[in-house]
C-alpha cells in the first residue's frame, strides 16, 4: 500500500532533505571572517576595505558602506542570528525590557509595546505581523556562539567592550525614530533588505543619545538599501533612521558596537587623579592648602591662575615619568569584557603539564585578556588582572550571560570583598618581571628581573596556578 501523499510528498522530503544539506554544507564551508588573531578578525570584517584606509579615512569621520552581493558571506551573516531562532530562545525564559523590546516608530515618536514578564513567542508573532512592530533583541553574543568568538576578538582589537543588538522588523515598517548614538557602529544585514538613511551630525563624536526631529536634520547624507552579507559603518553621532521597504519581507541585522565612554576627555577624568596622587608626593606645591575660603568664592580668578600652573606641574610630571597609575577604565573592561570562546580547548583552564622550574621556558596564555595594573592607592603592589576562570568554561560562563547587560555584578560578596577585580597581587618589585612575561613570545623563567632564583620560580608557579602561562 503506497504511502499518505505519494510520489509527491517522497519528492517534498528528498527537495527539503537537500535544503538542510545545503544548510548544513554553507554552515560547514571555511568561515569568511579570519579568527587567527583580533587583527585578522576585524580586517576580514572590513573586506575589501584595507585597515589602515578605514582608520585614516572613515573611522570617527564618515559613514562606509561595503555592498558585497557574495553569496558566501550572506550564509555566513545568515548563521549569526535569524527570526527563526526567537522562537527556541523565548523557550528559554526571555524577558520584556530585558531581553527584548517590542516597538514601532509612529509619526517619528518611539513606541514600545513591550508586554510584562517573560516573552510569549507566538505574543511575539503577533505583534510583529500585525502591528508591525519591530523586535529588538539584546546582546545576542549571550546565545549565539559565532557572535561571541566575533565580540570577543573585537573586544581584543578596540581594547574596549563591545555589544550587539539584533533588529528584526516587518516590511513596510520602522522601529525607530531619527536618532544618534554614543557609540561607534558596525551593522551587519543578516536577512532581508533595509532602506537606510544618514543625515549629518548635530553633534559630532556625540557622547549621548539623543533623538533627533524630521525638520531639524535635513536631507540624508547617504541613502541605500542593505542586503544579506552587506556591511555599514558609521560613527557615534551620525544622525541615522531605517525602514524594511514594501516587498522584502521583512530584515534582520545586527548592530555591533563599541568606543562607549572611550575618549580621551574619559580616560582624562580617570587618569587625572592617580597622576595627581602619585605626584603630590614627590611635589610640596601640591601639598600646600587652598586659599581660605576658595569654596564660597564666587570670582575665582587669582585661584584659577593658581591651578593653572599646578596643571602644567603635572604636565611636566607627566612628560618626565611617561607613566600613569591604572585607571578604573581599564579595570572595568577587563572586568566586564567577554571570556576567550575555547570551544573544546578547555584544558587551558586547568593547571596542568610540568611545574614551572628555574630552567623552565615559559609563554603567556590568554595575553589579549591580561591587563598588569598598578594601583594608585595601592602601595608598593602590581596585579595581574584577568576575568574569572569560571566564566571561561563554556557558554554558561557568569560573563557570558551578563555581558553588556547592566547586571550588577560588582557588588561585595557576603564575605564583605569586592569581587570587581580578579587576578594576583604581587609587590611593585614584580612589576618589571611581569611586563617581561607579558612582552614576550617565549622566556625563560632564570631570566626574569627578580633579585632571587627563589622569587622568580614562585612568580611562575603563581601564574602557572592560576592558568596564565604554560611551561614549554
Amino acid at each position: 500500500m503506497p504511502k499518505k501523499g505519494g510520489k509527491h510528498a517522497e519528492m517534498g522530503k528528498e527537495a527539503q532533505a537537500q535544503c538542510k544539506r545545503a544548510k548544513l554544507e554553507a554552515a560547514c564551508s571555511p568561515p569568511v571572517l579570519n579568527f587567527e588573531s583580533p587583527d585578522s578578525l576585524f580586517g576580514s570584517l572590513i573586506s575589501p576595505i584595507k585597515e589602515e584606509v578605514f582608520f585614516r579615512e572613515y573611522w570617527e569621520q564618515k559613514p562606509l558602506l561595503v555592498q558585497r552581493n557574495d553569496p558566501l558571506v550572506a550564509a555566513y551573516y545568515l548563521s549569526l542570528f535569524q527570526l527563526a531562532d526567537l522562537k527556541e530562545l523565548c523557550s528559554q525564559g526571555l524577558y520584556y525590557g530585558r531581553d527584548v523590546n517590542v516597538c514601532r516608530c509612529v509619526n517619528g515618536k518611539k513606541k514600545v509595546l513591550n508586554k510584562d514578564g517573560r516573552v510569549n513567542y507566538m505574543q511575539l508573532k503577533k505583534d510583529f505581523d500585525q502591528k508591525k512592530a519591530t523586535i529588538q533583541f539584546h546582546q545576542p553574543q549571550r546565545f549565539k556562539e559565532e557572535l561571541w568568538k566575533i565580540q570577543e576578538k573585537l573586544e581584543c582589537y578596540f581594547g574596549s567592550l563591545v555589544g550587539s543588538n539584533v533588529y528584526i522588523t516587518p516590511q513596510g515598517s520602522q522601529g525607530l525614530p531619527p536618532h544618534y548614538d554614543d557609540v561607534e557602529v558596525f551593522i551587519l544585514q543578516l536577512e532581508g533588505e533595509k532602506h537606510w538613511r544618514l543625515y549629518k551630525p548635530t553633534v559630532h563624536l556625540a557622547r549621548e543619545y539623543n533623538v533627533e526631529s524630521e525638520d531639524r536634520i535635513g536631507n540624508p547624507t547617504h541613502e541605500f538599501i542593505l542586503k544579506p552579507g552587506d556591511l555599514l559603518y558609521f560613527p557615534r553621532g551620525t544622525i541615522h533612521q531605517a525602514d524594511t521597504p514594501l516587498g522584502a519581507s521583512y530584515s534582520t541585522h545586527v548592530t555591533i558596537s563599541t568606543y562607549q565612554n572611550n575618549s580621551w576627555a574619559d580616560f582624562l577624568l580617570d587618569a587625572i587623579p592617580g597622576l595627581v596622587f602619585d605626584t603630590a608626593k614627590d611635589d610640596v606645591a601640591l601639598r600646600t592648602s587652598i586659599p581660605r575660603q576658595l569654596l564660597m568664592q564666587v570670582n575665582a580668578a587669582d585661584s584659577t591662575r593658581k591651578l593653572s600652573g599646578l596643571l602644567r606641574r603635572l604636565a611636566d610630571r607627566l612628560e618626565l615619568t611617561r607613566e600613569l597609575r591604572s585607571s578604573d577604565m581599564k579595570k572595568d573592561f577587563i572586568t566586564h569584557r567577554l571570556p576567550p570562546c575555547l570551544g573544546c580547548d578547555s584544558d587551558a583552564l586547568v593547571p596542568g603539564g610540568k611545574l614551572p622550574k628555574i630552567d623552565s621556558k615559559i609563554r603567556l596564555q590568554f595575553r589579549d585578556h591580561t591587563v598588569i595594573t598598578v594601583e594608585p592607592d595601592q602601595e608598593n603592589a602590581v596585579s595581574t588582572v584577568k576575568p574569572p576562570l569560571c566564566a571561561w568554561a563554556g557558554p554558561g560562563g557568569p560573563l557570558r550571560e551578563t555581558h553588556m547587560m547592566g547586571t550588577e555584578d560588582d557588588t561585595a560578596s557576603e564575605g564583605g570583598t569586592s569581587q570587581q577585580t580578579h587576578g594576583l597581587r604581587f609587590p611593585l618589585s614584580h612589576l618589571e618581571a611581569l611586563k617581561q612575561i607579558w612582552s614576550s613570545s617565549t622566556i625563560n623563567v632564570k631570566e626574569l628581573n627578580l633579585p632571587s632564583d627563589e622569587e622568580r620560580e614562585n612568580l611562575a608557579l603563581s601564574l602557572w596556578s592560576e592558568c596564565l602561562i604554560e611551561v614549554l
